[in-house]
């Protein structure tokens, strides 16, 4: 299991600090998802007593970055012993994938389509092949693709993006995927517009500046980049047919109907769209015992990813398994066929 160095040297700043530091500062917490918090709590231990774990989530403005800090200080560095956790901004799914495969990180949040895709090598992983060395653990919660634009952009249809300036998500994120399949289904390619690849807190800040005109967003609601481009301007989120939903469902079966109702984000009406799940991912390596105790604390505290963000409500034991694209890794099925 690869140990990264940062948190090596973090735990060894605790210690000089807990020999002869200050007590005048003390260190900033936002309740649970701020990385100063990850090693709160190890000043007391040396290092070499604790199994670092990483996770990579997504951008500091989506979903799964507040979802995965809950997950490491609030759930695995609270509740399983000897394991000193950290979670990290990331591009998302196809970066978090790769991540998990090289051996930077031991866990990550992403999108089961993708999770798919690269363990049969097809689509976005057709050049590389299947991919190995990653299980579930579990899935989550759904992920809605939301296209969004400023109200007055003109823009009411997938088909009025061509020829715009259209954010369509990180290089290697699920959302980039997510856009190039649903303008596929619409006849359009990136030829067809200037595709500009953002995480959801520039391409947020980017359609309040008027420097794009519309933005991919894929995470769970409310997303926090669209709640904050809502508090200064008007948006519009931007709906498909059912039919287009059910062609693209029928090409790419882990989409499913969704309708963003307009309380989410105070909109005019109703916008229907399409939804993958989240999902977490692990390294094949990882102890079969200690996969087991992170699914057991997870479970058992699935409160603190409710407190994290809205969607947290939606990850349970009872929907744990639906949508399972890969194998579940031995730790975490000992868990579930306990239950």
């Amino acid at each position: 299991m690869k140990k990264l160095s940062f948190l090596m040297m973090l735990v060894l700043m605790l210690v000089l600090a807990a020999c002869g530091g200050t007590d005048d500062a003390e260190p900033e917490t936002d309740g649970g998802a701020d990385a100063g918090e990850e090693t709160e709590d190890a000043g007391d231990a040396d290092a070499g007593d604790f199994t670092d774990i990483t996770i990579m989530t997504g951008g500091e403005q989506g979903t799964y970055y507040p979802l995965g800090a809950a997950l490491a200080n609030k759930i695995i560095n609270e509740n399983v012993d000897n394991v000193l956790a950290a979670s990290f901004s990331s591009g998302a799914s196809v970066v978090n994938i790769n991540g998990i495969v090289d051996g930077d990180a031991d866990l990550a949040l992403v999108q089961n389509d993708i999770a798919y895709y690269a363990s049969e090598g097809i689509q976005l992983f057709e050049d590389e092949g299947a991919l190995e060395g990653f299980q579930g653990i579990a899935t989550l919660y759904p992920e809605v693709i939301q296209i969004i634009t400023a109200a007055d952009s003109g823009i009411e249809t997938v088909e009025d993006l061509v020829g715009k300036r259209i954010a369509v998500g990180d290089i290697g994120s699920g959302a980039e995927a997510n856009a190039r399949q649903i303008l596929e289904i619409h006849d359009i390619t990136y030829d067809d517009i200037t595709a500009e690849y953002m995480a959801f807190g520039d391409a947020a800040g980017a359609i309040q500046d008027g420097n794009i005109d519309a933005a991919f967003i894929t995470a769970g609601l409310p997303t926090g980049a669209v709640e904050a481009l809502k508090a200064t301007k008007d948006i519009n989120l931007v709906s498909f047919s059912s039919e287009k939903i059910a062609e693209l469902a029928a090409e790419y079966p882990y989409y499913t109907e969704y309708t963003v109702t307009a309380d989410t984000y105070d909109t005019e009406g109703d916008a229907t769209t399409a939804a993958v799940l989240a999902m977490l991912v692990v390294s094949s390596d990882m102890d079969e015992d200690l996969v087991y105790e992170i699914t057991k604390a997870m479970f058992e505290n699935t409160d603190q990813f409710s407190n994290a963000h809205q969607q947290g409500a939606n990850i349970t034991l009872d929907t744990a398994l639906e949508g399972m694209p890969i194998d579940v890794h031995p730790g975490a099925q000992r868990f579930f066929d306990e239950q």
